[in-house]
């Protein structure tokens, strides 16, 4: 789930469940609204009065979307073209970060936002909004064509460099923005070698312009030799730590000290630099790698007022790899921690089941995806899948506990799923450290009329089932609100045949959200491709399924449990 992260939502402390007046959370970072199924706004806590300068009575009582969904130039939409709208008229939970709220001074508020279906305290139906204040990235910097930059473009160079580098932790995204800041503005050539956490030396990136954009020359690109310890060569010397220097042509015109020499002279004559300014990367605890820019075709030379202003650069793009090595070990640890938590399918007899989780790409974060099946005392078997908020390792332990807290409610607990969920909302609010979770949680049970599912919704998307012969349906007749959001609404139970040779797929949001396009179609794809393997042994359908149905620009990670039911007795089971 990507809208919101566990840090975004801080509540008070434990044990202080402060609300505000019209009965809903005070939660520290979010504002949080009431619509009814209509679109009218039911109530509001405090912090969404203090985002939008409005007061509750501007609020209450008025149509959420007139009111407050503008576009980037701060006109009203219309309906059709309103993502948020989109999700609340399916009745579905669903978010996104690139909206903007109409504040009560006329500004706009750009919010990262997420709407779940939920109960109002007068029995109807609506849906609560989640919302908090969510930056709006900058505009592309355009080259100024000359290395000579007044006090107040340096000033503001370093300012833009410190805000893209550290809005990143992906190493190589890193570099690719440090490289765009420099070329053309600073120089002709820019190179970056890095020091790999095995101590090789690995020239990362060399680039040039054309035309004003950046062009890689991945030919000169790859391994260099070790550091030599008593080369007095300027990259040996930044690769050991000791300060900048400049260099030409005359530097390397002698016999070579070392193997990087060998590569610094053939990086000299293919790319016919005359001047160079080296500057070492440093990171808070290490030397992680060098810095170089080049000229070749601008005239001038590089001048040691040029080297404070390379060395300012190369210090901040030490602290943003540092930060993002930092996080990719956290995220190795995560997705680790991640796929030992996941469990082995049971031996139920009669029902096959098969599993998959899908991390995200290597430039996102780690999630809160899960699954689960596991055995009752009273021999039904318990099916679970859920994304608990947010993108990092606080999700990952935040999905622990809320597994290990359903299997033990469960277990001890002979009650309705919805019962269950409502304990477990509780524990959710008052002990996990997870903030919110999204959740649908059921019981298999088999008698002499056959397989049938029990279940409830907490603001999950919904399972979808495919009979033997092709034809297919979402089970969302009820969706109640997600885990953690601190409303006390009664949650409801729904009765679902599981008719023989049956398939039942639970998923997470990653295999049908898209940024590209509407929730819908990305439900629609899933149903089609979903359909269309229905006979196919169940494995192969799980990994047909996550290649076909999965959007190609998805970014978040997927979880995927599917059940098939047997043959009636007598007839052939051959899937």
């Amino acid at each position: 789930m990507s809208a919101f992260s566990p840090d975004d939502l801080d509540r008070r402390p434990s044990g202080q469940d402060v609300r505000s007046p019209d009965g809903l959370p005070d939660l520290l970072h979010a504002g949080m609204y009431l619509v009814r199924d209509n679109g009218v706004i039911a109530a509001v806590n405090a912090r969404a009065e203090g985002l939008l300068g409005r007061p509750a009575d501007e609020l209450v009582g008025r149509d959420a979307h007139d009111l407050l969904h503008r576009d980037h130039l701060g006109q009203m939409m219309p309906r059709s073209s309103c993502t948020m709208m989109q999700v609340f008229l399916s009745g579905r939970t669903g978010g996104g970060d690139r909206e903007w709220f109409a504040c009560g001074d006329g500004t706009l508020l750009p919010v990262t936002w997420l709407v779940t279906p939920c109960g109002l305290a007068d029995g109807t139906t609506g849906a609560a909004v989640l919302f908090y204040e969510n930056a709006v990235g900058d505009e592309t910097i355009r080259p100024t064509g000359s290395t000579t930059l007044s006090q107040l473009d340096r000033l503001a160079l370093l300012a833009e460099t410190t805000t893209r580098l550290t809005s990143t932790l992906d190493a190589d995204e890193a570099v690719a923005r440090l490289v765009r800041l420099v070329v053309p503005r600073l120089a002709d050539w820019a190179v970056v070698d890095l020091i790999t956490e095995s101590d090789d030396v690995w020239r990362t990136t060399v680039a040039t312009h054309h035309n004003g954009v950046v062009v890689r020359r991945e030919d000169l690109e790859g391994p260099l030799p070790p550091v030599h310890e008593e080369s007095f060569m300027p990259l040996s010397r930044a690769l050991r730590g000791a300060a900048s220097a400049l260099a030409g042509p005359e530097t390397y015109q002698g016999p070579p000290d070392s193997g990087i020499t060998v590569a610094q002279q053939n990086l000299f004559q293919v790319t016919g630099l005359r001047s160079a300014a080296i500057a070492p990367i440093r990171g808070p605890r290490a030397v992680l790698g060098a810095l170089t820019l080049g000229l070749s075709d601008r005239p001038g030379a590089f001048a040691d007022a040029e080297l404070s202003l390379l060395e300012d650069i190369a210090r901040r793009a030490g602290l943003a790899l540092e930060n993002a090595r930092l996080y990719q070990r956290q995220r190795h640890i995560a997705e680790t921690m991640q796929r030992h938590l996941l469990p082995q399918m049971p031996e139920v007899p009669g029902l096959r089941m098969a599993a998959r989780y899908e991390s995200a790409s290597e430039s996102s974060q780690v999630g809160g995806d899960w699954y689960d099946v596991f055995p009752l005392s009273d021999g039904a078997t318990a099916v679970a899948i859920g994304d608990v908020v947010g993108h990092n390792i606080d999700a990952a332990a935040g999905m622990a506990q809320v597994r290990n807290m359903l299997r033990a409610y469960a277990w001890a607990l002979q009650e309705p799923p919805s019962v269950i969920m409502e304990r477990l909302d509780q524990a959710v609010v008052n002990v996990a450290e997870a903030s919110m979770a999204t959740l649908i949680f059921g019981r298999v049970e088999r008698d002499d009329e056959g397989w049938t599912l029990r279940w409830t919704n907490a603001g999950h998307p919904p399972p979808l089932l495919i009979t033997h012969d092709g034809r297919s349906r979402f089970l969302d007749e009820k969706h109640d609100h997600l885990l953690g959001t601190g409303l006390t609404r009664a949650r409801s139970d729904t009765v679902t045949p599981l008719p023989p040779l049956s398939t039942l797929v639970l998923y997470t949001d990653g295999l049908i959200e898209s940024p590209g396009q509407t929730l819908d179609r990305g439900m629609a794809r899933l149903r089609q491709h979903a359909a269309a393997l229905a006979h196919r042994p169940l494995h192969v359908f799980c990994d047909l399924l996550l290649e076909r149905a999965r959007p190609v620009d998805n970014d978040d990670d997927v979880a995927l449990l599917v059940l098939r039911t047997p043959a009636q007795d007598g007839e052939p089971d051959d899937l």
